[in-house]
């Protein structure tokens, strides 16, 4: 009898520092939810982190003029670089696998899951950020392979379940003048219509994944509210200032501010800046110094502060994190960014 009271009082001892433990735990939370923000980012730890993003290869540098990654072993390698120098998001373009063929795109559903889990394998916590953006109609390699415009990217996203997905939010006349006066290439249409965009917002609003809305010039970034306003995006929204394309915006940090006022102040905001040492850097410790994420890695940029020739995405990042911690913020931890970027 002795025993069976003893037993009883100390569940009841047992039941009561439960129950004193959950009390506290729902104070906490009632507590955390009456800071304004709570949901929103305002919580003084995690609003002064600054995203970090590697862009690791782009869509068509020849690996065999630079020394960009194209094999998931090789994307692992500059995925864990960047990482280890401080990047929470990897964003990346697909190359055809095949020898001799690593300058094209890949719109393989198989490269795409070879590669992200290559990625996720030598850094599990990372975020991987996939492109969408196609150039043209038909079949080609640009404008997503055998499944076409739309759907080539999006059988990429399933297969691979990257947590965000860049999205190109408006068209552009891809262009670039040679010193000598000829075009660099022939002159292209990077078309990105309303009807594309509601394609893609579904294919990634279905698979869970978080766009990026990249915007090549100052119309584009201006339409993004005018998505928010008719339904087809809702906050948070994450949106790129892609500054430094020859016939987009252009490179110069005192674009920034004037850009921010066309922005939701909901909206979380990067800036890619591409191009030579001399406009990229400058534009991506404004972006740092105005509360913005900032993105750089061999996809825009060769070239370190100094101007000398980086050798990796990861010693880009370096610097950046460099610049970074110069304005007095850190860099944001993935789960951190998670949190900042609404994928979870």
């Amino acid at each position: 009898m002795k025993s069976l009271i003893n037993n009883m009082t100390n569940k009841t001892m047992k039941l009561n520092s439960l129950l004193l433990k959950q009390n506290i735990i729902k104070k906490n939370i009632v507590n955390l939810k009456s800071f304004k923000g709570y949901n929103s980012f305002s919580s003084s730890t995690i609003s002064d982190k600054v995203v970090v993003t590697a862009a690791l290869n782009g869509v068509l540098t020849d690996p065999a003029k630079f020394d960009i990654p194209v094999t998931p072993e090789e994307m692992a390698i500059a995925a864990s670089e960047a990482y280890d120098a401080g990047a929470s998001v990897v964003h990346i373009h697909f190359r055809d696998q095949r020898p001799g063929k690593g300058h094209l795109p890949s719109w393989e559903p198989a490269d795409a899951k070879a590669i992200s889990d290559a990625i996720r394998e030598a850094r599990p916590d990372i975020l991987v950020n996939f492109t969408t953006g196609t150039i043209g109609t038909g079949t080609s390699p640009l404008a997503g392979g055998k499944l076409g415009p739309t759907d080539g990217p999006i059988s990429c996203l399933e297969a691979g379940m990257p947590e965000i997905a860049a999205l190109n939010s408006g068209s552009l006349n891809y262009l670039k003048a040679t010193r000598k006066g000829t075009w660099a290439w022939e002159p292209l249409m990077f078309e990105n219509p309303v009807e594309k965009i509601e394609i893609m917002l579904n294919a990634m609003c279905k698979l869970n994944i978080k766009p990026e809305c990249e915007c090549f010039d100052t119309g584009i970034v201006r339409s993004i509210k005018m998505f928010e306003s008719v339904g087809l995006m809702e906050q948070p929204i994450n949106l790129s200032l892609v500054m430094g394309v020859a016939s987009g915006m252009p490179c110069k940090p005192e674009w920034i501010e004037l850009l921010k006022e066309e922005m939701n102040e909901a909206t979380q905001w990067q800036v890619i800046a591409i191009g030579r040492e001399d406009a990229t850097w400058p534009t991506l410790r404004r972006a740092a110094e105005l509360g913005g994420h900032v993105r750089t890695g061999l996809e825009d940029t060769f070239y370190l502060p100094n101007g000398e020739r980086a050798n990796s995405s990861g010693q880009l990042i370096e610097n950046l994190v460099k610049i970074v911690r110069e304005v007095g913020r850190e860099p944001a931890t993935p789960e951190e960014t998670r949190i900042i970027l609404g994928t979870k």
